[in-house]
């Protein structure tokens, strides 16, 4: 079946517009601040960690139809069950969708209707509208793809080329931290994106399913270039925040609020209108990335219990749960959500990868190996933020490992565990 142009816009936008969220908005320009005449080594950084590992996410969930639990199950059923549903909580009511909403007032509605607006009152109004937008799973992709994403889109251009155009002043030449490179990794991580699209990836396969795309080769293929799309459209915006930070690198050091930033950047650019043009960027933002986890928390809970968990009801519970969340504000759900990622960030990195080549992937020793040394490594380098100090020193030790400097001090040791796993015979039961 010939892909139709069409079809692709629609899905790769709300594909771009799921991704683009709470983070997406205030991470480049506090990147661009801090790296200064390097803030396009921290772009390229940033846009690896989040918008690379999302793309090769989507990309390994069509091996498996858009089947989270089928592509993580080849690490055994138990795990796959455990790590998948802390990555939708991540990505889900415990840090991501209420992040949507804090950032939303924090940057969209506090600089226009200042203590006036009440910060109760607005997550319960954010959080109907999301209800309302995905009761109807069917619609969420046209909704988003069609409608919200093009009006997100002309805001953010009118933002960035304007910023281009006549920028606020010129990059410092220095930067306010050790290595660039990996605070833009650091960064692109706490977007989530990567756990996301393994989320994502199961709505916009469904979407192609719903528009003829059923045979397998033409389901990948329209995938992965919706995928590509959502890609081109975040590199675009994100080196267009990136710079647009480092413009203002003379005027701020690294103590700057990121909301605080992004307000101070969209008001000297454009304006007294730029508070409502931020306004509007914000909402749609943060609106089409809570629509799309929301949605995704949904069918991954009602597909967990076998139905025994009506969709309708599980929406409902993550809004409000959300609501409540949202209103300890940016920075405080920030802080909470960096130990979490980097225990199973590792873990779901590996399975990503290892999910591009699954159906040549034969033996699940090699899924088994590699997932569980990830996950360790993983929990071992964040214990010490958490204030447990019994395996410091092996953390630390870990960081002198090679890619440690850069934040990947897991790769060898998963690659190897890998290898090894490649050797171990399966069991009769696997064949």
């Amino acid at each position: 079946m010939d892909i139709k142009v069409k079809d692709m816009i629609v899905i790769g936008f709300a594909l771009f517009a799921m991704f683009f969220g709470a983070g997406n908005l205030i991470f480049p320009p506090y990147l661009g601040v801090i790296s200064g005449t390097k803030w396009f080594t921290g772009f390229i950084a940033f846009l690896f960690a989040d918008g690379g590992l999302a793309l090769l996410g989507v990309i390994a969930l069509t091996r498996t139809s858009g089947d989270v639990r089928k592509l993580f199950s080849r690490a055994g059923s138990k795990i796959a069950v455990i790590i998948a549903t802390v990555m939708v909580l991540c990505i889900g009511p415990f840090l991501a969708i209420p992040r949507t909403a804090a950032t939303t007032f924090e940057i969209g509605i506090a600089p226009i209707f200042g203590s006036s607006f009440s910060p109760i009152l607005f997550s319960i109004i954010f959080f109907a509208l999301v209800l309302l937008l995905t009761i109807r799973p069917s619609k969420v992709v046209d909704i988003v793809g069609a409608f919200l994403t093009p009006a997100l889109l002309i805001c953010l251009a009118v933002l960035i080329i304007k910023g281009i155009v006549m920028p606020l002043g010129q990059p410092l030449e220095r930067t306010l931290v050790d290595n660039v490179f990996v605070t833009g990794i650091n960064d692109g991580y706490q977007t989530m994106d990567a756990m996301a699209a393994c989320i994502f990836s199961g709505i916009v396969i469904a979407s192609v399913h719903q528009k003829g795309y059923t045979e397998r080769k033409s389901m990948v293929k329209a995938t992965v270039m919706a995928g590509i799309i959502a890609f081109i459209g975040l590199a675009l915006v994100y080196g267009g925040l990136a710079y647009l930070g480092a413009t203002v690198s003379p005027l701020f050091d690294d103590t700057v609020e990121r909301t605080t930033l992004l307000v101070f950047i969209t008001q000297s650019i454009l304006g007294e209108p730029g508070k409502v043009i931020l306004a509007v960027i914000v909402a749609l933002a943060c609106l089409t990335t809570a629509i799309g986890l929301t949605s995704s928390c949904g069918n991954y809970f009602r597909e967990l219990s076998n139905g025994k968990l009506k969709y309708e009801v599980i929406v409902v519970v993550v809004c409000v749960f959300s609501a409540v969340v949202s209103n300890f504000g940016v920075d405080t759900i920030i802080s909470l959500a960096a130990p979490l990622l980097g225990m199973i960030y590792p873990a779901v990195i590996t399975y990503i990868i290892l999910g591009i080549f699954n159906d040549q992937i034969k033996n699940n020793n090699i899924f088994i190996c590699a997932i569980w040394v990830a996950l360790i490594l993983g929990v071992i380098s964040v214990l010490p933020s958490v204030g447990v100090t019994g395996l410091k020193s092996i953390a630390e030790t870990m960081n002198n490992w090679p890619g440690g400097a850069f934040g990947f001090f897991w790769i060898i040791p998963v690659v190897i565990a890998g290898i090894v796993g490649k050797f171990i015979p399966m069991k009769a039961v696997n064949k």
